[in-house]
């Protein structure tokens, strides 16, 4: 079970990726982030939500996409980090 970050009121995201299983936690402006195995962030900018995760690799951006298309990405991340 993967520890995933997300951005407070993507709610859709949230509840589909705890039905895949994974330890989603709320992240806040300028979180550690470090114990993340990946964050979501809203908009593409991660910087400007004070997200530090292990690695660019492990941010996914949420901006235009639907729950189940982040939730995809996430286990994309998730594969490249256990290669």
């Amino acid at each position: 079970m993967a520890r995933i970050g997300i951005q407070t009121g993507l709610t859709d995201i949230e509840n589909e990726l705890q039905s895949r299983g994974h330890d989603v936690v709320h992240m806040q402006q300028n979180t550690e982030t470090s114990d993340c195995d990946c964050c979501i962030v809203s908009g593409r900018d991660a910087d400007v939500a004070g997200v530090s995760p292990q690695g660019q690799e492990s941010i996914v951006s949420a901006d235009g996409l639907t729950a189940q298309e982040v939730s995809e990405r996430v286990e994309q991340v998730l594969a490249n980090q256990n290669k």
